[in-house]
């Protein structure tokens, strides 16, 4: 009797809710989590295998063969396996794809991936010597020999956020040396720098982590903004180190990284490996695979690295919990600190999820008894908390929105040595450019948006789809040539504040003046250093950064948060007010914040100018609860879009229908609406929205209405898509 053939389960990254048999390749032992190339739609694809089998119901006929396995061993282990199983599940997400997902872009591809970069950087004796006499000007090289001295064996690239140039200014002097590490040279997780003292919440917090090592245990690390929860994260993860264990540490943007692997590299000589989307496909499959191995002993990244193998972990981290980054929009629309969360349990290590300004949801888990807060109430050292002052710009003179009052303020403390943070969450010139004759305005030809003028290019575009094209010099309805910028933008608010402050230089950081590698890196060494006295930014300046000179912080536009149709905007507003002003006074002096706003009197304002944030959100939660949103219920919503306004609309209009019969009382359908920004990118939008009580009740339909969509004829004609406990409602 002949062998049974072997078939292999295979997920394939495609659309489609389901594994794919083959049978097996003609040579190498097959076992789940390996990659495997087969045959799929006319050309090879990267699958990977989820099971063994000797049957399959598929005719033997139709079977196909697998080409071949890439690997000699699984890139994927069981419980990496389990977690994105559980993750396309629960997410309605097709398999193949969330694998995929997890996959370093090198590895999706049939070709075989280069072999690990083996190099790294060491200081020289020439270096060394050197550097007690470096300049307190040349920062960065300082800050490179600084970081190699630390760490005698060496460090990768993707562990030195410094520029590449500048390495190689001082690899042509002789300071410091490439060299090809040995593949059996040990990974070393030595303590090199000296802890900071704490206060006793901050040890209290670390010998409660500490304790709770070996097991699963998920803690709120709650503490205002300069509090020291790095430090405390510094003193929990030495010992862990020191035993071989792996650490985790998520960040909601690439522009946290940065300083995070310096404090790291200051305390550790330890492999540091960073993934984020700043680095090329080789840097992030070599440390994807030092995080695999092992070597990494530190693992920090974004969203996407909650899915990075450990050979050996201890620890997740996940800094910034509260932010809305950490939730993938597109595609795959997972949220990295649920999964962190599901993963500490899953492997029984603990799960610290810190901020200042902690999720309403993570908050409701602490009242709940799932997670356990641990709180941080004061700044440490002497940082003192800083003066809020909510500053009415009713009848003010302003130029620019730098208000009189405010820039008052501004020279005061300069002229005391300190620095000034503005933040505005708006980039480009000017958001509006209208024909002052007849009212043109300057809209996207593929949204329902108007184009941002961007004056130092000369261009408009449009900050949904990204199109662009250069501005209009007349107005195209009727000829005028008296076209005016209106409204205020970080590249127009620049241009008023080296007017306003000739002698003083100013630093911009945004999307638009870090796009280069490596130019958010040197933009956040110049800010730190102090060389630059007025800091401007958005978003990317704003959260989590230290910056020990800043002693005036500014909201420049209070008011774009606090009216919106998205009952997440007051959580983020208020989030975003206390994050800004904790760039203030965090060191030695103390700290000031203007709020500038037409709205005085809102009383998300005064809650927090009273209260602080702890008095919002706890009234935020009671609102919360008596609407039946979340964290008090769960939500999913069903997006649409086509070229066509009517096909979107006809799909959800069938996908309700569809969905009534199964929710019974426990499940509401809302809509289908037009989504609020109904065109975008060329493409109309609408959305149906899904609430429930209960978790369970929503997954149990979701389960069974989903397959009956892919089945319908008018999902064929249009794009669609489910967000299961969305954070972004439009």
């Amino acid at each position: 009797m002949p062998d049974s053939p072997v078939i292999l389960e295979v997920a394939v990254p495609s659309p489609l809710f389901r594994c794919f048999d083959y049978l097996a390749p003609a040579t190498g032992e097959p076992r789940p989590g390996m990659r495997v190339v087969v045959p799929f739609a006319r050309r090879e694809v990267v699958g990977v295998v989820m099971a063994v089998r000797d049957h399959t119901e598929v005719p033997s006929s139709r079977l196909k063969q697998a080409v071949r396995l890439p690997d000699p061993a699984p890139v994927l282990d069981a419980d990496m396996l389990a977690l994105l199983t559980w993750a396309a599940h629960y997410y309605q997400h097709p398999l193949g794809e969330a694998l995929a997902t997890a996959l370093p872009v090198l590895l999706r591809r049939p070709q075989a991936p280069p072999q690990a970069d083996r190099r790294r950087w060491r200081l020289t004796e020439s270096g060394r010597v050197q550097l007690p006499e470096l300049s307190a000007r040349a920062v960065r090289q300082r800050q490179v020999l600084e970081e190699l001295a630390r760490c005698p064996q060496g460090l990768p690239r993707t562990a030195l956020t410094t520029p590449r140039a500048v390495l190689d200014a001082l690899e042509k002097k002789g300071w410091i040396e490439c060299y090809e590490a040995s593949p059996e040279e040990p990974p070393g997780h030595a303590l090199c720098g000296k802890p900071h003292p704490l206060n006793d919440a901050q040890q209290a917090a670390v010998d409660t982590l500490t304790a709770g090592s070996g097991a699963y245990h998920a803690f709120l690390l709650e503490g205002v903004t300069g509090s020291g929860k790095t430090e405390v994260y510094l003193q929990a993860i030495a010992p862990l180190l020191a035993a071989g264990r792996q650490v985790l540490v998520l960040v909601p943007e690439i522009g946290l990284t940065p300083q995070l692997v310096e404090r790291f590299s200051e305390r550790f000589a330890a492999d540091i490996a960073v993934l984020h989307s700043g680095l090329n496909d080789r840097e992030r499959l070599d440390a994807w695979r030092a995080a695999a191995s092992g070597r990494a002993g530190i693992v920090i990244g974004t969203r996407s690295a909650v899915f990075t193998p450990l050979a050996r972990p201890g620890l997740i981290i996940v800094d910034e919990e509260h932010d809305a980054s950490l939730k993938q929009q597109d595609g795959f629309r997972y949220s990295a600190r649920d999964l962190a969360v599901w993963r500490a349990r899953q492997q029984q290590v603990p799960v610290v999820l810190g901020s200042a300004t902690p999720s309403l949801e993570s908050l409701h888990n602490v009242h709940a008894g799932r997670y356990r807060r641990l709180h941080l109430p004061e700044r440490a050292g002497a940082a003192a908390a800083p003066a809020l002052q909510v500053l009415d710009l009713r009848g003010q003179p302003m130029r620019s929105l730098l208000s009189a009052a405010l820039v008052e303020s501004m020279r005061r403390h300069l002229d005391a040595g300190g620095q000034v943070l503005l933040f505005l969450n708006r980039r480009g010139y000017a958001p509006v450019l209208l024909c002052h004759a007849c009212g043109w305005i300057a809209e996207c030809r593929r949204c329902d948006a108007r184009m941002t003028l961007h004056r130092h290019s000369g261009e408009l575009r449009c900050h949904h789809c990204g199109s662009q094209r250069r501005a209009e010099t007349a107005c195209p309805d009727c000829g005028n040539g008296d076209l005016l910028a209106v409204g205020e933008g970080t590249e127009r608010i620049e241009a008023a504040l080296r007017e306003q402050f000739p002698d003083q230089p100013v630093l911009r950081i945004d999307r638009d003046t870090t796009r280069r590698k490596g130019s958010l890196e040197s933009a956040l060494a110049d800010a730190r250093s102090g060389s630059a006295r007025i800091l401007l930014g958005t978003q990317m300046l704003a959260k989590g950064h230290h910056f020990p000179g800043v002693t005036l912080a500014a909201i420049l536009d209070a008011d774009q948060g606090l009216f919106s149709a998205d009952f997440r905007a007051s959580e983020r507003m208020a989030q975003l007010i206390v994050q800004v002003a904790g760039r203030a006074g965090r060191a030695d002096r103390p700290g000031e914040v203007v709020i500038q706003t037409h709205h005085p009197e809102h009383p998300l304002l005064h809650r927090l100018v009273s209260g602080g944030y702890p008095a919002f959100a706890e009234a935020a939660l009671r609102e919360r609860e008596q609407a039946l949103l979340p964290p008090f219920a769960s939500l999913a919503l069903l997006r649409a879009e086509a070229t066509r306004a009517d096909h979107p609309r006809d799909f959800l209009h069938r996908a309700r229908e569809l969905a009534e019969p199964l929710c019974g009382e426990r499940i509401q359908l809302w809509g289908p609406v037009a989504a609020p920004m109904e065109r975008r990118a060329g493409r109309y939008r609408s959305q149906l929205m899904l609430q429930a009580e209960r978790r369970g009740d929503l997954q149990g339909l979701l389960r069974r209405w989903i397959p009956r969509l892919e089945g319908e004829k008018a999902a064929r004609r249009v794009r669609w898509s489910i967000d299961v406990d969305p954070m972004d409602m439009f």
